[in-house]
């Protein structure tokens, strides 16, 4: 038998749509950066999903690393002449994973730890004043030999207090209504980033809409589906569908969250009485840049001196093509003088949890990030995306230059109510 079972495998057609030209090289993380490894690049990967499909093959502990290497960041589909969706294909190659590799204990252990404790809001709160005595003991040397526990304790050094602010269920819109629009709280946002969702909600209504954010879903399911964990991702896609179906468009904050959930439809499509939720869903949903840019300002914005140089996230920029809104916003705020690093597409190595999965390759690409940030001169960065913005601090800091992170919409916040109200972490 193959290795991949009959269950939504890589498909074939997607995979001969590659000719191997190798424009997509440039741009891969683990190709250029890191290992220069034609199984780490994307069509290198195509490959092995191919040999995955035919018969006789089985699925190796060396095709399961090349595969776990990948970030999932998507320039390469940026990047590649010929249209190949290596989004899809490799969204169908990690279940085919999870469901026919045998995991090390230790592998499982800690991954269904991250998943039991970053997708559930209430276990975040409670476990996040424990980060102290971790990173006590990284100090000490005791976690010498456990290279994920270190990368998870590095990682708090980024994050924000947690808050146990709650959002109003519903921020009426100020003047004549534009609309009604669901907002996602998320997971990691909600506890570490509150301050991106109030500042959504805010300025959504300061912009004429009416917002509405439901308490759940908790989460939406894209850890567990970038990873490879379907059905958890089926079920809190669900969940999330359910939520949002009396609203006109879905907004979202989060550029791994809203990737996710434009593609609920496809998740979703081979679900008896899901298929056509799902996909009418997706269509709805958009990133907070988006709508913005799509819509004529209302409130007036006041200044805002500070030279900021924008992030692009890789789930914003690659996977769901939003690139031009959020430097349109920022452009639009006076005083504020926008700047762009070198390496745009080049992801920092968060990847949803990809920096605690492969701590070593994600610290490499954070680096390089974080110095090619500092190149602009920049005061502030930018970013979309709750991960980004934990993995760019992280090595800021590490670099002794820490700048403030903040999301685009706080910085519209801050233009709109004279420079109060934003915080950046």
């Amino acid at each position: 038998m193959p290795a991949f079972d009959t269950h939504r495998p890589p498909e074939i057609d997607l995979i001969d749509t590659c000719v191997h030209c190798g424009f997509c090289l440039p741009t891969c993380p683990t190709y250029g950066p890191l290992w220069n490894e034609e199984m780490d690049s994307p069509r290198g990967r195509i490959v092995l999903m191919k040999t995955g499909l035919e018969e006789g093959n089985v699925l190796s502990d060396e095709m399961v690393e090349h595969f776990d290497r990948c970030l999932g960041c998507m320039a390469c589909v940026t990047s590649c002449p010929s249209g190949v969706r290596y989004d899809r294909l490799i969204e169908e190659t990690r279940p085919q994973v999870e469901r026919h590799h045998r995991r090390s204990a230790a592998d499982r252990l800690f991954r269904r730890l991250l998943f039991a404790t970053f997708t559930h809001p209430g276990r975040l709160r409670a476990v996040a004043p424990f980060a102290g005595l971790g990173r006590a003991a990284a100090r000490t040397g005791l976690l010498r030999s456990a290279p994920r526990l270190r990368a998870l304790v590095e990682m708090s050094r980024g994050l924000p207090r947690p808050s146990h602010e709650r959002l109003p269920e519903v921020t009426r819109a100020s003047g004549e209504s534009r609309g009604r629009v669901g907002l996602l709280q998320g997971c990691v946002q909600r506890v570490f980033f509150h301050g991106v969702n109030e500042a959504t909600a805010r300025v959504l209504a300061a912009e004429g809409f009416e917002v509405v954010a439901p308490e759940r879903p908790r989460c939406c399911g894209a850890l567990q589906f970038h990873t490879g964990y379907e059905e958890e991702a089926k079920r809190l896609a669900k969940e999330t569908i359910e939520a949002f179906e009396g609203c006109e468009l879905v907004v979202v904050n989060a550029a791994g969250c809203g990737s996710s959930m434009k593609e609920y439809g496809h998740l979703l499509s081979d679900e008896a009485g899901w298929a056509d939720r799902a996909a009418a869903f997706s269509a709805k949903v958009r990133d907070v840049t988006e709508l913005l840019g799509a819509s004529e300002p209302r409130a007036a914005r006041h200044p805002v001196a500070m030279r900021v140089a924008y992030h692009d996230a890789c789930h914003l920029a690659h996977a769901q093509g939003v690139r031009e809104e959020p430097r349109a916003l920022l452009r639009a705020i006076p005083g504020l003088e926008l700047v762009e690093p070198p390496e745009w597409e080049i992801c920092c190595g968060s990847a949803g949890v990809y920096n605690l999965l492969q701590p070593e390759p994600a610290a490499e690409l954070g680096r390089r990030k974080a110095a090619n940030l500092l190149t602009t001169g920049a005061e502030a960065i930018a970013a979309g995306n709750p991960g980004c913005t934990v993995q760019i601090a992280t090595y800021l800091e590490q670099a002794g230059s820490p700048l403030p992170v903040f999301h685009p919409v706080e910085l519209v916040r801050m233009s709109i109510e004279g420079g109060n109200g934003a915080g950046g972490s």
